[in-house]
């Protein structure tokens, strides 16, 4: 324990309440849980999502911090098993407390079983993904965008088309007319548009998993508008009596600034949170 010589410095967090939820991780780590976010968070965003891998460092900064806090979580909208194996979380030293909680909580993986554990598909999900090429082809001018598969969920990332902000403006409303239609609703990111059941953000998700753990205090680290729900999550807890303190880091401010708004926090991006992860654990 404390510092010595070596320790990298942690960065000071800008707000009160992130300093408080700092204070009370580093004074009781093993009540802590660390939640993080994968794409754009751990991992760097690419082109392509089926090549996203965590950020070099990454699996070693939370091998030497999952020892020491209660639990390291992994939510993502990915699914559970996609993450884990993008992440390379499997069958790692010291990451045996490690939980993937994918589709924003519906799955979840644990390393202790290595299983992922699903519910049954929502029906709204088949008939969206019979009837999205149809809508995509009356919007054939922004011809680069493209759907990925996910199982519980479909996306339509435009980050390829021509003009990419113009044709995920364009799409917003066709698309969420068709998810409405199919009791689904729709989430937009950083240029990706998900149609997926509704219930399931990563709020819900943080805060069952907080619960469960009987966490003392929680650090969530997002980059995108999927994570305001658990940064909603964090800031529902900390004013709670008693509070749970929280700690909101932003990784890359630029793209989202909702997000940087509300963080304790900001940094670079994936590199940065493995480096801020690293100095924690060489803390702890």
């Amino acid at each position: 324990m404390g510092s010595h010589p070596h320790t990298p410095s942690l960065p000071d967090p800008t707000t009160p309440a992130g300093s408080e939820g700092l204070a009370a991780l580093l004074a009781r780590p093993e009540k802590a849980v660390v939640a993080l976010d994968f794409d754009g968070t751990l991992a760097d965003i690419v082109p392509d999502p089926e090549q996203a891998r965590a950020h070099p460092g990454a699996v070693e900064a939370l091998a030497a911090l999952a020892p020491r806090v209660a639990s390291v979580a992994v939510i993502t909208g990915r699914p559970a098993g996609v993450a884990v194996r993008y992440g390379g979380f499997a069958g790692v030293a010291g990451l045996d407390h490690l939980v993937v909680l994918g589709h924003y909580g519906a799955e979840r993986w644990d390393a202790v079983s290595g299983t992922v554990h699903a519910p049954a598909p929502h029906p709204g999900v088949a008939a969206v993904r019979a009837e999205l090429p149809g809508v995509l082809d009356r919007f054939d001018s922004w011809h680069g965008t493209w759907t990925e598969e996910k199982g519980q969920a479909l996306a339509v990332h435009t980050r390829r088309a021509a003009d990419p902000q113009a044709a995920f403006e364009a799409l917003r409303g066709p698309l969420g007319e068709l998810a409405a239609a199919h009791g689904l609703i729709v989430e937009p990111g950083r240029l990706v548009l998900e149609l997926r059941p509704p219930g399931m953000d990563k709020g819900v998700a943080l805060t069952e998993y907080v619960r469960e753990t009987g966490a003392e205090s929680v650090l969530y680290a997002g980059d995108d508008l999927g994570d305001l729900a658990a940064f909603a999550a964090v800031e529902k807890l900390r004013t709670r009596s008693p509070g749970v303190p929280g700690l909101l880091i932003c990784s890359g401010s630029a793209e989202v600034p909702e997000l940087a708004e509300r963080a304790d926090l900001a940094v670079p991006g994936p590199g940065a949170v493995v480096e801020f992860l690293s100095a924690l654990a060489q803390r702890l």
